[in-house]
């Protein structure tokens, strides 16, 4: 008995106990509800607006202040429609949003937050007021632990699941892992392949490319040799006036020293006067005429034996062939009548 009743205290430990909010609900099974969908917030949900103020407070740079005077009316048009109220402060270089009586939607100063980290970040007020819609979001990729001298962060905007593949292609990006050219084009496939229903529930790896990575030679820095340490310092470079004591141009007069850089002066300026005048004469020089048998080279000289000498046998084929033609053939050729007649055998006896 003792043991049954160990064994059944063990199971009731085991259950996971089920209070009144972990019931099935009657929605969570039906498929004709988007349990992503975010719907649009309707004022009536909160009628009574918000219990306590709600603020955030951005810096910008200097840069940014002349556009953001400029645009200002626009933000502050835009976060009116949904009650938030706005402030510039150009003498801290601060932006301020904050909620008033008329805010219902309970989330809208989250996104009138992103609004002014997007605007200090460089993003036009008309694109950055979007975020505003209930489908808009926003991400800031810190890159300044992984880059030098490109900037601190890279502001995007779109969906949640846009916003993921973008933070993937900028890091991979700026840690030179992948050209953003080849994610694209696999985002551009995974588009195409999504709108097949047959290919809905297969895996598509089969379908996207894989590209290799190169390995690329990077140029070698080349680090500078450090100089033995010495407690002493450098010597004292001499001064102007040691130079002018040691050349004994300290103790001339003033009318010396003007006379001295005068003089130099005219140096200066009959040297360059020379050198033009060199120059501009250097054009009418003829040139020097070069002897036509010294520009042949050896090769020359053997081609043109060689040419000569085919030209030859050439000449000497030519002869042959034309004493040949000239040959009578009617010298060898007699006349039947001219022949003289053959004398008959006469017949000996016998």
């Amino acid at each position: 008995m003792d043991g049954g009743g160990d064994s059944l205290d063990v199971e009731k430990k085991g259950k996971k106990h089920k209070g009144k909010h972990d019931k099935p609900k009657p929605w969570d099974e039906d498929p004709n509800i988007d349990h992503w969908k975010v719907e649009k917030f309707d004022p009536s949900w909160n009628e009574t607006g918000m219990l306590e103020v709600s603020s955030f407070s951005t810096l910008f740079p200097q840069y940014r202040e002349k556009y953001l005077q400029e645009a200002w009316p626009i933000v502050k048009r835009a976060l009116k429609e949904h009650g938030i109220a706005c402030e510039l402060n150009l003498v801290e270089g601060s932006m301020t949003v904050s909620t008033t009586r008329k805010t219902r939607d309970p989330y809208i100063i989250v996104k009138a937050r992103d609004l002014l980290k997007l605007l200090s970040r460089s993003v036009p007020a008309p694109q950055a007021i979007k975020i505003l819609n209930d489908e808009m979001n926003c991400d800031i990729v810190k890159i300044g632990n992984l880059v030098r001298n490109k900037g601190n962060t890279v502001a995007t905007m779109g969906s949640f699941k846009g916003l993921k593949q973008v933070r993937r292609i900028v890091e991979d990006c700026i840690q030179n892992a992948q050209h953003p050219v080849y994610h694209i084009k696999t985002l551009l496939m995974k588009r195409e392949l999504a709108k097949n229903p047959a290919l809905a529930n297969e895996n598509w790896d089969r379908f996207l490319p894989k590209f290799k990575k190169k390995n690329v030679k990077q140029r070698k820095v080349k680090s500078k040799e450090k100089k033995p340490y010495t407690p002493f310092p450098p010597p004292q470079q001499p001064s102007k006036i040691d130079l002018q004591l040691e050349s004994g141009e300290y103790f001339l007069s003033d009318k010396k020293k003007s006379d001295k850089k005068w003089q130099e002066r005219l140096e200066k300026q009959a040297e360059k006067t020379a050198e033009n005048k060199r120059k501009r004469a250097a054009a009418f020089v003829p040139p020097k005429e070069i002897n036509s048998n010294y520009m042949k080279s050896d090769n020359e000289t053997h081609d043109a034996a060689a040419i000569a000498k085919s030209l030859k046998e050439k000449t000497k084929e030519f002869k042959n062939h034309e004493k040949h033609d000239n040959i009578k053939f009617e010298s060898y050729i007699h006349n039947a009548e001219n022949r003289p007649e053959k004398k008959p055998k006469s017949s000996k006896p016998i």
